[in-house]
């Protein structure tokens, strides 16, 4: 069987090589660059299965690296490392094309969770979406991570385009905050919780254009889509 791929960017080598060698231990194979100038032409080398970007790198920082490489291949999954916390940096990280962040200092367990759980989700994604949902005014095609209208093409991450997916096939009923989360992420921390904020807040603006359709807060128990 051959080994999962992934692109690691990381410009601290101490840290780059212990995460590098413990997930080769884990039967990962690992293309790691100390540069951000370098990351991309070797994303086009090696086509990973995954990427993980610490944001912080010399010559070119790691959300436009994440841009770069969404415009190649807009369904490859991306990780962020960081120290960054705020809801600024996780607005900006997911505007430029990442699927989730870990935030520094974290253990092998998480981050190796983190790129299994990704995975999965792209698996069951490609496996499962329909090839087009009609949402109002727009064409949601699931399997693309687009979300059309008329001529305009929005392109969503991997977890834009679930969430999407899982209120769209639940419409006028309640979804419960813990089975999105734990359906997204695999757990229902508070950090995990900050992140579906930031995705409904992005859903929201991106169906504005069609006033019929809402993502209520259902306060305390999760979200309600409708279509009116």
């Amino acid at each position: 069987m051959a080994k999962i791929s992934i692109l690691y960017v990381e410009d601290e080598p101490f840290l780059g090589q212990i995460v590098k060698e413990s997930l080769e231990s884990r039967a990962f194979e690992v293309h790691m660059v100390t540069d951000g100038k370098d990351a991309v032409s070797v994303f086009h080398q090696v086509k990973p299965s995954i990427c993980v970007l610490d944001v912080m790198m010399p010559s070119k920082d790691g959300y436009t690296i994440a841009r770069e490489i969404r415009q190649a291949d807009p369904g490859v999954p991306i990780i962020f490392v960081t120290a960054k916390t705020q809801t600024d940096d996780l607005l900006k990280g997911f505007e430029s094309g990442g699927n989730d962040y870990l935030r520094k200092p974290f253990s092998m367990e998480e981050l190796i969770v983190r790129v299994n759980n990704l995975l999965r989700l792209t698996l069951q994604q490609g496996n499962t979406a329909p090839d087009a949902i009609t949402i109002g005014r727009f064409t949601f095609f699931p399997t693309r991570y687009e979300l059309r209208l008329g001529d305009q093409i929005k392109k969503l991450s991997h977890r834009e385009s679930t969430l999407l997916q899982m209120l769209v096939e639940n419409t006028n009923a309640t979804l419960l905050r813990k089975d999105i989360l734990m359906k997204l992420w695999g757990d229902d921390s508070f950090f995990n919780s900050r992140n579906l904020d930031v995705y409904i807040t992005r859903l929201r603006s991106y169906l504005r254009s069609d006033t019929r359709l809402e993502i209520l807060t259902i306060k305390g128990v999760g979200y309600r889509f409708i279509i009116s």
